[in-house]
C-alpha cells in the first residue's frame, strides 16, 4: 500500500485548482421515492427536510430530501416522464434498479469549477446556471463521471432555503428518534457525515478514472490497494482512492481483478448493468449505538465469523469498544500508523445485490480498513454464494 503526503488544508486550498467545500448531496434515482424516504427515515434515523413534487409544481418527478448531520440524501422517482431528465431517470431505474445518479459536490464557485473541469477533459452535462427563489440564488453545473453517474457542482453561499429552489420545507415522516429503537437526543445521532463514496468500474478502467479525477478536479491519490491487498482464495479486486486537498471528498475507485471466481465487483457490474456507485460510507460518533439502532430497525449487516475476534487484540490493540461488544455486533477494527477505525457494512439495501452502506468510526486513522479486506470479502462471498452469484 502506498500513501501520498498531503499539505495542510489551508495550503492545499490556496493551491487547489478545484477547491471544494464538501459533499453536497448523494442523489438516488428510485422506483418509489416516498417509500425509500420512509425506509431511510426509520431504518437510518434520517430526517425529511424538503420535498418537491406535484403539490408544489413538479409534475414530472417527486423528490424527498433527508439529512443526518451534514449528510444529505435525495430520493427521486418519476411520476410521468416529459423531459430528457425524466426519461433518463425512468430509464436508469429500469436498467439499473435503485441507485445513485449524482454525487453532488459543494464548491465555492460553480462557474470556475465547471470551466476548469471542462478545460481539463470533463464532459459537461449542464452548463452553469442560476436557480432562484425567495431564499436566494444557487449556481449549478454538472459534469459526467463513470457509468451514468454525474457530479453536480453546487454553489449555495447565496442561499438559505431547505435544499434547492423548487423544494419546499417538509416535516419529518416519522416521530423523532428516541421514541423506540433510535438513539435519544434527536436526529443526526445515527450518523453525522458522508465519509467516502465508492465507485465500481469495469476491468481495466480504474486507472483511467483515477486519472480523470487527478486531471479534471486536481484530486490527489490518497491510497491504493492492489494484488494481495484485496484478495481471498476465490476473488480479488483493485482499488485506488482519490481525494481533494482537504480530504473532505474521498472517492475510492474499484475494478475487478482476475481470480478463480466472480468477485463482488463483477457481481455488482452484472446486476447494475455497468459502472456505478457501490457503497456510501457514513461517519458515526458511536458505532455501537448506531449498529444497535439500525439492527433494531431491520437493517441487515454482513456477518463476521467468531474466529476474526479470537486474535483481534493481538494485532489491532485496544479500542474504545471492548472485544466482546465488537464480537456481539460483528464490528471490524483496523489500525494503522495514525490510529484506528471501527467499521461495519450493511447487506445490499435493495433487491439487486448492488448498493450498500458502511458505518465508520474513526480514531486518527484515515485508512479504509485494509486489515479487514480479507474478512470482509469472505463475508461478501458467503452472501454471493447464497444468491448463486459466486
Amino acid at each position: 500500500m502506498t500513501q501520498t503526503t498531503h499539505h495542510t488544508p489551508d495550503t492545499a486550498r490556496q493551491a487547489d485548482p478545484f477547491p471544494v467545500k464538501g459533499m453536497d448531496a448523494v442523489v438516488f434515482a428510485v422506483g418509489n421515492a416516498k417509500q425509500a424516504a420512509h425506509y431511510y427515515s426509520t431504518a437510518f434515523g434520517m430526517k425529511l427536510v424538503a420535498y418537491s413534487g406535484p403539490e408544489n409544481g413538479s409534475r414530472e418527478t417527486a423528490s424527498y430530501v433527508l439529512e443526518s448531520g451534514s449528510a444529505r440524501f435525495v430520493f427521486t422517482s418519476v411520476i410521468r416522464p416529459s423531459t430528457d431528465w425524466g426519461r433518463f431517470l425512468a430509464q436508469h431505474v429500469a436498467e439499473h434498479g435503485d441507485g445513485v445518479v449524482d454525487l453532488a459536490i459543494e464548491v465555492p464557485d460553480a462557474r470556475a469549477a465547471h470551466a476548469y473541469a471542462v478545460e481539463h477533459g470533463a464532459r459537461s452535462l449542464a452548463e452553469p446556471h442560476e436557480a432562484k427563489d425567495e431564499h436566494g440564488t444557487v449556481v449549478l453545473a454538472a459534469i459526467a463521471t463513470y457509468g451514468e453517474t454525474r457530479h453536480t457542482l453546487v454553489e449555495r453561499t447565496g442561499y438559505d432555503g431547505p435544499y434547492l429552489p423548487g423544494y419546499a420545507a417538509a416535516k419529518p415522516m416519522v416521530a423523532p428518534p428516541g421514541w423506540g429503537h433510535l438513539p435519544a437526543g434527536g436526529w443526526g445521532r445515527v450518523f453525522q457525515a458522508v465519509d467516502h463514496c465508492v465507485g465500481n468500474v469495469e476491468l481495466g478502467r480504474m486507472n483511467e478514472w483515477v486519472g480523470f479525477y487527478n486531471k479534471v478536479m486536481g484530486f490527489t491519490n490518497m491510497k491504493e490497494f492492489v494484488g494481495d491487498d484485496i484478495a481471498t482464495e476465490y476473488s480479488a479486486l483493485m482499488s485506488k482512492v482519490v481525494a481533494d486537498g482537504t480530504l473532505k471528498v474521498k472517492f475510492p475507485i474499484n475494478e475487478p481483478a482476475v481470480a478463480k471466481k466472480k468477485s463482488q465487483i463483477d457481481e455488482y457490474l452484472e446486476f447494475y448493468g455497468g459502472a456505478g456507485v457501490q457503497h456510501i460510507a457514513l461517519n458515526t460518533n458511536d458505532i455501537v449505538q448506531t449498529v444497535r439502532a439500525m439492527k433494531a430497525a431491520g437493517v441487515e449487516f454482513l456477518d463476521t465469523p467468531d474466529s476474526y475476534y479470537d486474535t483481534l487484540g493481538e494485532w489491532a490493540g485496544e479500542t474504545r469498544v471492548p472485544v466482546d461488544v465488537l464480537r456481539e455486533l460483528k464490528i471490524l477494527v483496523d489500525r494503522d500508523e495514525d490510529g484506528y477505525l471501527l467499521q461495519i457494512f450493511t447487506k445490499p439495501v435493495q433487491d439487486r445485490p448492488t448498493v450498500f452502506f458502511e458505518m465508520i468510526e474513526r480514531h486518527g486513522s484515515m485508512g479504509f480498513g485494509k486489515g479487514n479486506f480479507k474478512a470482509l470479502f469472505e463475508a461478501i462471498e458467503r452472501e454471493q454464494e447464497k444468491r448463486g452469484n459466486l
